[in-house]
C-alpha cells in the first residue's frame, strides 16, 4: 500500500476537491427530450406526459385543463411545475379557465409541499421565451420551487452543486399523498 492518493488517468489535475458526479444532468445540458420544433407534434414532453401513468410521468395531480408534474431536472427536492394540457407558449395565450386552474394547482402545490416537506417559502414563476431561460419555450409551464431557511448552503455556493436527498419517484409519491383534495 502506498500513502499517496490513487492516481486515475484522464480525470484532470489531482487536487484536494471531492467530486460529486451528476451524469444525469448531461441529458438536460444536451437537450434530451426537448421539442424539435414549436408545434405540439414536435416531440413536446409536456404534450406526451399526460399519456403516461402518474408514476411513470411523475405527475402529481391532473386537473381538467392543467396538470402538476415534478421537474425532471429539479433545482431543489420537490421542484414541480404546473402545465396546461394545451400546447401554448405564452401566458397571454391561456384562456381565463386555464389561467384559473393554473393558479388553483399552484396553490395546491404549495399546500402539498408545506405538508410533505415543511417548505418555508417558494420561488414561483415562468420563463417566457428561450432568451428568458425557458428550457422548453414552446409549451408554457410554471415552476413551483420550495425553499427552506438556510437552504443556500456551501454546496451550491462553494461547490456549484445541488444535493437532492430523495429520488424523484419517492418525492412524487410523498407529494401526491399530501396533495389537498379541494
Amino acid at each position: 500500500m502506498t500513502s499517496e492518493p490513487e492516481q486515475q488517468l484522464g480525470v484532470g489535475t489531482q487536487d484536494a476537491f471531492q467530486r460529486l458526479w451528476t451524469p444525469h444532468r448531461m441529458a438536460y445540458i444536451q437537450g434530451e427530450n426537448k421539442p424539435s420544433g414549436p408545434g405540439a407534434g414536435d416531440g413536446c414532453p409536456f404534450c406526451s406526459l399526460p399519456a403516461e401513468s402518474d408514476e411513470d410521468g411523475l405527475i402529481l395531480r391532473r386537473g381538467k385543463l392543467v396538470y402538476a408534474v415534478l421537474n425532471l431536472y429539479p433545482y431543489t427536492g420537490g421542484h414541480l411545475m404546473t402545465v396546461p394540457y394545451r400546447h401554448v407558449a405564452d401566458y397571454t395565450e391561456l384562456t381565463v379557465e386555464e389561467t384559473a386552474e393554473l393558479a388553483v394547482l399552484t396553490k395546491q402545490a404549495m399546500t402539498a409541499l408545506r405538508t410533505a416537506s415543511g417548505a418555508h417559502g417558494f420561488n414561483i414563476g415562468m420563463n417566457q421565451g428561450t432568451v428568458a431561460g425557458a428550457g422548453i419555450a414552446a409549451h408554457l409551464h410554471q415552476h413551483v420551487v420550495p425553499r427552506w431557511g438556510g437552504d443556500t448552503n456551501f454546496m451550491p455556493v462553494i461547490g456549484h452543486t445541488k444535493v437532492l436527498p430523495q429520488l424523484l419517484a419517492d418525492t412524487r409519491k410523498m407529494l401526491a399523498e399530501a396533495w389537498p383534495t379541494a
